[in-house]
């Protein structure tokens, strides 16, 4: 029974509960013009914030006990909701709350993770605020912070900027140092010392060029025409909040469409699509639902790329995005990921996907300092060249006439002569990316549902690195065309995790097993190389999980490195693994030699 109870905890993924709006749109503009929630971070004061103080009076539902001071008098309560400018604290019921209104306190709380945003987690001491409502039907009193949590943490926030900052520093000293003996003895061991000095240069010069990038600046009078292209299968649990979050944008109304293609979904989704988009309509016509969302329904599942290609067939904008059926775009999203696409040469722009349920267990702790490395520091650094490899899936925009050029090939691609099925984000990329430049922009965020199984990661890692693998062997054949540094580095990144499961192998079995020799030198090389990422996200996240991308590296030494090797030797398998439970889909689309599977709702 026990068993049964831990494994269900275990299925149950932990998200942060916004207290929701009454209204379905927010964060919509009114026609107008008047309201707007445009991004104010061309403002240098705007960009000295720590990130988590954006959206920083979002109320989330959380009970966080509080200690309330109003002079002597020390009275405890219990947070209703919490934001990080304020609360909305319910009072023990023998007090009396009706003169409260109006008082100076002092609060008394710790935020743990999983309360507020990541990095908002501390002790907060004599925290002054003002009680400026009393709600006497709910016993409950609305305090306002004199500064925000993110102000009362800037000391807390410098101290970490600084420690980590010098810790960066060390290990980037002894991997460099590590890297002279290298070259001294080259001679000894060419493969193996030439792998340890490639897989350093790779590395640091990744974090050096991903520290050089900038996102695209806002300008609030650049909206271009955008389709949202949202593929849906079995996603009855996520879609209806998917797709209001791609509605209520901080975008022109009569610039932003949504098309939404279930793709032969066996569960409630295309239930919840209906209903979704009638409780839309029912927002009133100031909205223009009726003509802005369009649901295409396929009468059987034939993969990602099918339900993709509908959205573009129809799509009629100047730009199309496409997001995940798991994924949640912040109120901004939209509006900062297009900047970049100013620069009529940009092709395609990613945005950046943290983990939605990041507290569910240590698997997705781990992924979520592992997204966070991954789009702020390597993404970044491809960008510095105009040249990000891959547009990931959650939360994607390219130009639409060039996503056109390229959708024969894209679409009919067949790799050793099967249909290729998965990897759909990184196959476009690629056609795009070779004759287009592709960008990163770091404010435009998604969050998304990552595994919290063990099985189900491992599934998905495999998929991930056999499209990676087709996919990089393809692009070898234009990469060297592009930056001359881009291109090394590219080719560095496809060779290093072809050959780790070698080396390893060779440092920590024939090394301490033949030879009988301790292997310090690559297990020290191994820890700086993880302390780099743990030290990375404490400097730019400001988060309590940094910690967990040290335990990402030994899970991916471990673990994940040795997937590689079944990658080589099933690169042109077609099985997605994680959906349609495993389920060959390399010819279901060529089968039907009839009218494309869809129906307009």
């Amino acid at each position: 029974m026990k068993t049964k109870e831990k494994k269900k905890r275990t299925e149950t993924d932990l998200l942060l509960h916004e207290t929701k709006d009454r209204r379905l749109f927010p964060n919509v503009p009114d026609p107008s013009g008047k309201r707007s929630n445009t991004s104010r971070r061309n403002n240098h004061e705007e960009e000295q914030r720590p990130e988590y103080a954006e959206f920083a009076g979002q109320r989330y539902e959380v009970a966080v006990d509080v200690a309330v001071s109003i002079g002597r008098r020390v009275i405890r309560g219990k947070t209703e909701n919490l934001s990080q400018t304020g609360m909305l604290l319910k009072m023990p019921a023998p007090v009396d709350i009706s003169g409260f209104e109006g008082k100076e306190v002092t609060l008394d709380f710790r935020l743990h993770e999983g309360d507020l945003q990541e990095g908002t987690e501390m002790h907060y001491r004599r925290l002054k605020a003002k009680i400026v409502r009393v709600l006497e039907a709910k016993h409950c009193i609305a305090i306002q912070f004199d500064q925000p949590l993110y102000e009362a943490r800037r000391k807390t926030d410098r101290l970490l900027f600084l420690l980590s900052t010098l810790f960066l520093a060390l290990c980037t000293s002894v991997i460099m140092a590590m890297r002279v003996e290298s070259i001294r003895y080259f001679a000894t061991n060419p493969w193996l010392y030439g792998y340890s000095i490639m897989t350093a240069l790779f590395l640091l010069s990744r974090y050096l060029f991903g520290s050089f990038y900038r996102p695209t600046p806002v300008d609030p009078e650049y909206t271009p025409s955008v389709t949202i292209v949202i593929p849906c299968f079995n996603e009855e649990k996520w879609i209806r909040e998917t797709i209001l979050r791609c509605a209520d944008q901080d975008y022109p109304v009569d610039k932003l469409d949504l098309i939404i293609v279930d793709d032969g979904s066996s569960d409630k989704s295309v239930e919840v699509i209906k209903q979704t988009v009638r409780d839309m309509c029912a927002e009133g016509p100031q909205y223009n639902i009726e003509n802005r969302v369009r649901v295409f329904f396929q009468n059987y599942n034939q993969g990602k790329r099918e339900a993709m290609g509908i959205g573009i067939r129809n799509a009629k904008t100047e730009l199309i995005v496409f997001v995940d059926s798991d994924s949640f775009l912040y109120p901004n999203a939209i509006r900062t990921l297009v900047q970049p696409m100013k620069d009529p040469k940009m092709g395609g722009v990613a945005g950046r996907t943290d983990v939605a349920n990041v507290y569910t267990n240590w698997l997705t702790k781990m992924q979520a300092v592992r997204y966070y490395i991954s789009f702020r520091i390597m993404k970044a650094a491809e960008a510095y060249f105009d040249s990000v490899m891959c547009l990931s899936g959650p939360l994607s925009c390219y130009r639409l006439e060039v996503v056109q050029e390229v959708f024969d090939k894209w679409i009919n691609q067949r790799f050793m002569g099967q249909k290729a099925t998965f990897g759909d984000d990184r196959s476009l990329t690629n056609y795009v990316v070779e004759h287009y430049r592709t960008g990163y922009q770091d404010h435009a965020i998604c969050s998304t549902i990552v595994p919290n199984q063990n099985r189900q990661f491992l599934r998905q890692q495999m998929r991930w690195k056999r499209s990676w693998l087709r996919e990089s062997l393809r692009a070898c054949t234009f990469m060297w065309k592009k930056q001359p540094f881009m291109a090394l580095s590219f080719y560095l990144g496809v060779l290093v995790p072809l050959i780790a499961p070698i080396i390893v192998l060779y440092n920590l079995v024939y090394v301490p097993f033949v030879r009988h020799i301790f292997p310090a030198a690559f297990l020290i090389g191994l820890l700086m190389m993880s302390l780099m990422m743990c030290f990375a996200q404490l400097i730019l996240k400001k988060s309590s999980l940094w910690i967990y991308g040290f335990f990402f590296c030994l899970y991916y030494e471990v673990i994940l490195l040795w997937q590689m090797i079944w990658a080589w030797l099933t690169f042109w398998v077609n099985d997605w693994g994680t959906r349609g439970k495993g389920k060959k889909r390399s010819d279901v689309a060529a089968n039907a030699g009839q009218k494309e599977a869809a129906e307009h709702g």
